[in-house]
């Protein structure tokens, strides 16, 4: 039977694919074997330097090999004193270290663990050296603040009202000095610093209002996480009754002054549900920046969450003004029928619910620390 034109070219194709893949094969098991090679004198290595570290100290076993470095000389005695790096130890926690994909299956030496890092989300003060020491002093509003009753700016405008007494003597000035050690009152009841600092990031409903309590009896923020800690919390900043989303609490004092106060820009983004669609002039005038009643105000970003729906707005702002989104939105003649907040400083509302909770965890508490530590710089 005759060949089709041109097969002759795809057999020699394929057959020099073939040849190919057995090349490549070839060079796995060798690749394999030396893998094996390095496994096997890595395990001799630990062997000879577990046998240097039993043997007591000025003594070494008739005929044993002087132990050499990666560099193939060998070392002095003083150097062959030091225990093995790799050595084992039964009463440490140890690290398996896996093997590389492709290679031996052989164990390496487990490395053991010099401390055990402690995962719970309330230990962070001890950790954090930029919190004051014991006995050290302090000004009078930064220490209420770190009892967990308000932040540092709040904190100013109680003791100025004249309700703080230190050592049964009132101070109405919020940079007096104070330590842990003296008798420190607020409105008659004493207060001492926090030992655990907290985190928690709440997907806010509306109807609850923003604040630790309401003299109206309506619903607050702190009756969805009444059962997260017993430490006083407070939250960071305001949602309005009406504006659901992410609200963080925590009774950091440092870290609520620093993502509260103005002059740091801590960026959020906002949803906007609006009662028509936003036309493309009124979007441009927004995003060039309008003038409100209380200045001049610039969004970061701006655009439609949904190109088919020009109802939906998403808005990315760090002014801290009251109300200020609304505002902008009804400056240009809109009524704002929705409006959540969907991230604050890096902080999203994934994975949580509406009404629900949840704890930062570490990773998220060290961006927090290290964005106070860089707006303070």
């Amino acid at each position: 039977m005759k060949q089709p034109k041109g097969f002759e070219k795809f057999a020699n194709k394929k057959k020099a694919g073939t040849v190919k893949e057995q090349y490549r094969k070839e060079r796995r098991e060798e690749k394999n074997e030396r893998s094996s090679a390095i496994d096997q004198r890595f395990d001799e290595k630990r062997k000879e330097r577990s046998n240097q570290a039993e043997t007591p100290k000025g003594h070494f076993p008739r005929n044993a090999p002087a132990p050499a470095t990666k560099s193939g000389f060998k070392k002095s005695s003083a150097q062959a004193e030091r225990p093995a790096r790799y050595a084992t130890s039964s009463d440490k926690p140890v690290r398996q270290v896996a093997p590389a994909s492709g290679r031996s299956s052989t164990k390496r030496t487990a490395i053991p663990l010099e401390k055990n890092i402690a995962t719970d989300n309330t230990s962070y003060r001890d950790r954090d050296p930029n919190l004051q020491s014991a006995g050290a002093q302090m000004p009078l509003n930064k220490y209420i603040a770190h009892c967990g009753i308000c932040a540092r700016r709040d904190a100013a405008a109680l003791v100025k009202e004249g309700g703080v007494t230190v050592n049964g003597k009132p101070v109405t000035e919020p940079g007096f000095k104070v330590t842990d050690k003296d008798e420190i009152k607020l409105n008659g009841k004493r207060i001492t610093i926090s030992k655990n600092l907290v985190y928690i990031l709440l997907n806010k409903p509306k109807d609850y209002i923003t604040t630790t309590e309401d003299p109206q009896g309506r619903k607050t923020v702190l009756d969805l996480i009444k059962t997260a800690t017993t430490e006083r919390v407070y939250p960071i900043g305001r949602l309005d009754r009406n504006t659901s989303g992410v609200l963080l609490f925590t009774n950091d004092g440092d870290l609520a002054q620093t993502l509260s106060h103005p002059k740091h820009e801590v960026k959020k983004i906002y949803e906007v549900t609006l009662d028509r669609p936003l036309t493309k002039h009124d979007f441009d005038t927004i995003a060039n920046g309008i003038t409100l009643e209380d200045g001049f105000v610039t969004p970061d970003a701006m655009g439609y969450a949904d190109p088919k729906d020009k109802t939906v707005i998403g808005i990315e702002i760090h002014s801290g003004r009251n109300r200020i989104v609304r505002r902008i939105f009804e400056h240009m003649k809109y009524d704002v029928r929705g409006l959540d907040r969907v991230m604050y400083a890096g902080l999203t509302k994934k994975n949580v619910t509406r009404g629900k909770w949840r704890f930062l965890n570490e990773r998220e508490v060290r961006l927090l620390k290290h964005f106070n530590k860089s707006a303070k710089k």
